[in-house]
């Protein structure tokens, strides 16, 4: 599978963007897909997953309320919605896919095999 994140940029705090993430090479809607992000000095750490054969999501505390993950099997895309930003939401954000389904891995860089080259984000205050 071939990922291409796109949709970052530069927003004010409280504003939106949406990433989409791209596949292509595989049926797309057997793979979970996450999205994760980096910031400067900091590990990579996971934002929201969704499972390929029934949607279901998981999102990390820190964005839950504000972002929403959904997918077009499709249009092999997977987007993320992210309102409410804040400042602290500046980062790379990368999307990766994975055959696993199982939430306790799907939450950890290790359970992804494939990824995307990541988009910035950048909040502004």
């Amino acid at each position: 599978v071939q990922l291409q994140a796109s949709g970052g940029g530069l927003v004010q705090a409280g504003g939106s963007l949406r990433l989409s993430c791209a596949a292509s090479g595989r049926t797309f809607s057997d793979y979970s897909v996450g999205w994760f992000r980096q910031a400067p000095g900091k590990e990579r750490e996971f934002v929201a997953a969704i499972r390929g054969s029934f949607g279901s999501t998981r999102y990390a505390d820190s964005v839950k309320g504000r972002h929403t993950i959904s997918r077009d099997n499709a249009k092999n895309t997977v987007y993320l919605q992210m309102n409410s930003l804040k400042p602290e939401d500046t980062a790379v954000y990368y999307c990766a896919a994975t055959r696993s389904a199982i939430w306790s891995t799907l939450t950890t860089v290790s359970a992804y095999f494939f990824w995307g080259q990541g988009t910035l984000v950048t909040v502004s205050s």
